[in-house]
Parts: C-alpha cells; sequence; structure tokens
C-alpha cells in the first residue's frame, strides 16, 4: 500500500556529500510535479540541528533540523560523499536513521550512504549496493553483508545508490512503480535520460578499458581482479586465461598499453588508495590485502603511482573530516 500524497522525501545530508546524486534524486520528483500539475512529491534537505552543510563542491546548502522534519516522512535518504558523515557527528546521524527504522520509514542512501546503513544494523539481512570505488572497503568492513556491482538495489524497505545519475534511475523506478512506466518515461524525457536502467544494470565504474576488448583478454584481467590479495603469478594468469605468456603480453600492450605486469601492480595499488580512503583500516592491512607482505615496499610503490606516501594521504582525510 502505498502512503497518501504527496510522498514526503527527507534527504539527511552528510558533510562533504556528492551534490550531483542528490540533484539525481530530487528533479525527477520536481519534474513530475511540473510535469502533471500535482504535489505527488515533496521533499526536505535535513541536517542534524538545522545548520546549513557543505556538499563535496563547496557549495552549502540549507537545511532544516531532522527532527522537525522526521515525523512527516515517508521515506529517509542518507547522502554521503567521501565519506559518510565527520566523525564526530556519526552518533547523531546513527540516532536519526534508528529513529526512522523504528517508525517504519523507507530507508536509503545514496553513494557512501550505505556505510553508515551498515554501521546503524539497518543492512543485516538486506542487500545493498555503493559506488564501485568504495565496494571494496564496505566489503571489508561488513563481509556479511550481501552488497552487489548493481546501480541500485531495493531489498524491502532498504533502497541504496551507487550515487551520481543513478540516482535519477532509482528514482524513476519509484515514479513508475506508483505511477506507470509512461508517466516515468515521460520524466526520464525531460532529463534526455534515453533509457530508465533498471536493478538489473551493473556499475561500469572501475573498468580498465571502456571499448571492446578480446575475450581473453578480458579473462585475463578478471583472473587478476580475483587474485589481488594473493598475487599470481604471469604464467598462472595467461594459463587461466587459455593463451600464451607472449600472447598475453601483445594483447595488454596493443589495447591497454602496459605491459601485464605494471597493470596487475596497477590494479592493486589503486584498490589500496580506495581502502586508504573509504575505510579505517590500519596501513599495513591495507598492504596486506592488495598482496604486499612489506610496508616499505607497498610504500614506496604507492608514492611511486600517486606522488604521496600512504600515511600522508591517510592524515590528510582525516584532517580534512575530522
Amino acid at each position: 500500500m502505498f502512503p497518501a500524497e504527496p510522498l514526503v522525501f527527507t534527504f539527511l545530508l552528510g558533510h562533504d556529500f556528492s551534490m550531483m546524486s542528490l540533484a539525481s534524486a530530487i528533479e525527477p520528483l520536481r519534474s513530475y510535479n511540473r510535469l502533471y500539475e500535482k504535489q505527488a512529491f515533496a521533499w526536505h534537505l535535513a541536517s542534524l540541528n538545522g545548520e546549513p552543510v557543505e556538499a563535496a563542491n563547496g557549495i552549502p546548502f540549507a537545511t532544516r533540523a531532522i527532527n522537525d522534519v522526521l515525523p512527516g516522512s515517508h521515506y529517509l535518504f542518507i547522502c554521503g560523499g567521501e565519506r559518510v558523515v565527520a566523525p564526530k557527528f556519526e552518533r547523531g546521524y546513527l540516532k536519526a536513521m534508528r529513529q526512522a527504522a523504528r517508525a517504519g520509514l523507507f530507508i536509503g542512501s545514496l553513494s557512501t550512504g550505505t556505510f553508515l546503513l551498515a554501521k546503524c544494523g539497518l543492512l543485516t539481512g538486506y542487500r545493498c549496493t555503493i559506488h564501485w570505488e568504495s565496494r571494496t572497503a564496505f566489503e571489508e568492513a561488513y563481509p556479511d553483508i550481501e552488497c552487489t556491482r548493481k546501480i541500485y538495489e531495493i531489498d524491502r524497505g532498504r533502497l541504496t545508490c551507487s550515487g551520481g545519475t543513478a540516482a535519477m534511475d532509482m528514482m524513476l523506478n519509484l515514479i513508475a512503480e506508483r505511477h506507470g512506466g509512461d508517466r516515468a518515461t515521460a520524466v526520464a524525457n525531460q532529463f534526455h535520460h534515453e533509457r530508465i536502467r533498471s536493478a538489473a544494470d551493473e556499475q561500469r565504474g572501475g573498468r580498465p578499458n571502456r571499448s571492446p576488448i578480446p575475450e581473453t583478454l578480458g579473462t585475463a584481467i578478471a583472473v587478476m581482479q580475483a587474485h589481488i590479495e594473493d598475487p599470481i603469478t604471469l604464467p598462472e594468469v595467461s594459463a587461466r586465461a587459455g593463451i600464451g605468456k607472449r600472447q598475453l603480453e601483445r594483447l595488454f600492450g596493443r589495447h591497454l598499453g602496459k605491459t601485464p605486469q605494471r597493470y596487475y601492480l596497477e590494479l592493486r595499488l589503486e584498490q589500496a588508495r580506495e581502502m586508504l580512503i573509504y575505510s579505517d583500516l590500519s596501513i599495513i592491512d591495507v598492504a596486506v590485502s592488495v598482496g604486499f607482505s612489506s610496508t616499505s615496499h607497498f610504500a614506496g610503490w604507492f608514492r611511486r603511482a600517486f606522488g604521496v606516501l600512504p600515511s600522508e594521504m591517510r592524515r590528510v582525510r582525516r584532517a580534512k573530516h575530522g
């Protein structure tokens, strides 16, 4: 059963939240109201105390206090960015999310907001998703929660979204469920959104190459991705891809412009960078998670790749987010 109109969405903003994700979630609702000349949807921007919240791009957003808007809401979404919220504010956000769950609201997240839902215990037994950059760190922190590669997941009363324009697809699907596919398509057309992606669509971010690559090369890359923590030798990679070592080297050079050894190393270091940003694992644990037994060896390669030491990157991130 749908609640009476208007259907009210509250977006609880985390500091440094993604403005793209928020706009992609709200604009289909606004457009529906305009196209069909009715107040079918309403929304609030909320913070813990009604203070302005800055998006990741530095633009401040006026908000209302969460306790003032939660009682009249049907949906509550936590909006994340590089980090969900500053640690000193985390307890207040957790309290708000749990309060919403006890009241029977639909609970959702945009981008890294999925971390906070998991920390609240609100994803236990539910399927979820998160932005591809954060997925490895999420799985390390919450190995018992099923986190998919889908652009969004709707599992009973939990709605999680990978962020960016995927939020628009999620909202368009909610519109279709409530008001029909034709109206959802009409809203999508307002944004030149040619196809409304479904929950079956996977995220494309993080893939090494958007252009078509030979199947054997794709298999070799998949083998590497499956062996980040326990790297295997190049002959083993080529054997599992069903080709010879020399042929594998030629394929990497032709299609990716680098040797397979270099590609494999960069893949591991990129995953380490994501974990340093999105998890609280120690540097030694991050190093082990991407197949380095020595932190000094890991730090040396990391600095070659990104220009800073892992410890420096972690220190800057913590200073920025409190």
